[in-house]
């Protein structure tokens, strides 16, 4: 008898940024209507998981991700009966939803918080982290990860921005409050969550611990006890200081605490080490390749990986990883290498069409805190505005937040009024409706895409087995089970090159390149990429 295969592994994720997805009533924000008039469109490309970035109330500091109310949609985005609609219309269509659950802080607006600072024995003082000296940690946004409180002479703990105040999960009452907002949202009838930055919540900030806490598995086991267990969902954990092997241990075994991770080992490979993001370097793709290499072998029949190169903290992955020059082949040559890999696909929107970053000229009309903040500090270290904005236009996160380029009508057909963040101005030529109209377009190279993967079991359980692993321009691969083998091939150069394939038989299942002949003695065109089948 075979072994069940979770729904999930054979999965395709396609992220929402709701803020600039579709606007439906033209106040110029993404909105729930705006998405529900556009499932379609995902459902043709073959998305079978739309992963639905924070609508809850927010002052909207962090665009969403600072909370004020679990329970409620912001009004910017619909309401709750939007909400209920999207669901049962995204069901309808065969899919399903998940949302982003933020539960390692708050906003300073939440109800919580706001009694948490009314005096030292609120009954909600311990939902929070007070201390009475403020420790060295610093904030990922910058400065002090300590905000001094006046009415109650101490200071409050937030690793992100100051209206951002970490929740404190020691707290045994404010953790059966979290599960219950957590259940209520399942009861809702969402598929599961997409947990942000939940390697947090088992810290320990006196020792200065914040990753992988000594309390990380106890929350973990806890949560999925309370919430996730008997549930048919899923569930994958955002970890960034989490290493390989913990990934992998968190994700296996017969009861799994999460279905997948997202690791960011192979997303930090352009940042001097130790330096932080700003501080650049180029990528070194043999350094990048053995990343996946180790990623792949530890997670085989131990885990499940998350396929991604881009979200809405990362930039545009074909701005960091191709090239803006070979875009269309770049874009499909980084979909081909990554899809073709064990795990579950993870789409961003507008990389199915092939959007790229932004370079705005201004700071004023970049959005994102972050990028805001470390404009400042440099600035203040005496670091050039050019310099600076260099470092933006590779790692800021308003990149892959410009609306998404519909068409080529006014603001690339996303609002009808003024779009909260400007649209990249090469929307005329980089917009879904032309890319459509092309044969050649991504959106259908994406489509064929998942087409083989969900047509192929190797995708699924296949090894991955490694080839030309020293070549600085080359990413290929075989993947092979009992039954099957393919060869995965994608070229990183801008300039064409000869290859020698293994003597075999082959059969091409996809290119995107028809003019390059598949033979033993190939040359192949820039960026070029193709899945094989051997014995064909």
């Amino acid at each position: 008898m075979e072994k069940e295969i979770k729904w999930w592994k054979n999965a395709v994720v396609y992220q929402i940024y709701p803020l600039s997805f579709m606007d439906s009533n033209g106040d110029g924000i993404g909105d729930l209507k705006g998405i529900a008039s556009k499932l379609d469109y995902l459902k043709n490309l073959g998305v079978d998981v739309i992963w639905l970035s924070p609508v809850y109330e927010s002052p909207m500091d962090d665009n969403g991700y600072d909370i004020k109310n679990y329970l409620a949609i912001d009004p910017i985005f619909g309401n709750m009966e939007d909400m209920k609609s999207l669901i049962q219309m995204t069901h309808e269509l065969g899919m399903k939803l998940i949302m982003d659950l933020v539960v390692n802080h708050t906003s300073d607006e939440h109800h919580w918080f706001l009694e948490s600072k009314k005096s030292r024995d609120n009954i909600y003082r311990n939902f929070y982290v007070w201390r009475d000296e403020p420790s060295d940690i610093g904030s990922v946004f910058g400065g002090s990860a300590w905000e001094y409180d006046q009415l109650t002479d101490s200071y409050y703990f937030h690793l992100f921005s100051k209206k951002q105040p970490d929740l404190n999960w020691d707290n045994p009452i404010l953790r059966q409050k979290i599960y219950a907002t957590v259940n209520f949202w399942l009861d809702l009838g969402i598929d599961g969550f997409r947990l942000d930055v939940i390697d947090l919540i088992g810290k320990d900030i006196d020792h200065k611990i914040l990753s992988d806490g000594p309390h990380l598995i106890e929350r973990l086991q806890e949560l999925y006890n309370e919430c996730f267990r008997g549930r048919d969902i899923m569930t994958v954990g955002e970890m960034p200081g989490l290493s390989l092997e913990r990934a992998a241990d968190i994700t296996s075994g017969k009861n799994p605490l999460l279905d997948m991770i997202f690791q960011f080992s192979h997303i930090s490979l352009d940042e001097i080490p130790g330096k932080g993001k700003w501080a650049l370097k180029n990528l070194d793709l043999i350094e990048f390749k053995n990343v996946f290499e180790k990623l792949q072998s530890l997670m085989y029949n131990h885990g499940w990986n998350s396929l991604f190169l881009a979200n809405h903290d990362q930039p545009r992955a074909v701005t960091r990883y191709g090239s803006e020059k070979y875009r269309s082949e770049s874009a499909k040559m980084l979909a081909t290498i990554l899809y073709s890999m064990q795990g579950t696909p993870y789409v961003y929107q507008g990389e199915e069409i092939g959007m790229t970053g932004v370079k705005f000229e201004n700071i004023d009309m970049y959005k994102d805190i972050e990028t805001k903040n470390i404009y400042h500090i440099l600035t203040n270290q005496g670091i050039s505005h050019e310099k600076i904005m260099e470092s933006i236009y590779q790692k800021g996160r308003d990149n892959s937040r410009t609306p998404f380029q519909w068409d080529d009508s006014k603001n690339a057909g996303f609002s009808s009024g003024t779009p909260w963040l400007d649209v990249n101005p090469n929307y005329t030529k980089i917009n879904a409706k032309k890319d459509l109209a092309s044969e050649d377009g991504c959106y259908h190279y994406f489509k064929k895409l998942f087409q083989i993967r969900k047509s192929h079991q190797v995708f699924n359980d296949g090894r991955f087995i490694p080839w030309m692993k020293d070549h600085p321009k080359m990413f290929s691969y075989f993947r092979k089970n009992d039954k099957e083998e393919i060869l995965i091939i994608g070229s990183f150069s801008d300039e064409k090159m000869v290859l020698e394939l293994p003597n075999k038989t082959y059969e091409l299942l996809i290119s995107n390149d028809d003019q390059v002949k598949i033979e033993h003695h190939m040359e192949i065109s820039p960026y070029y990429a193709c899945i094989l089948k051997i014995g064909g």
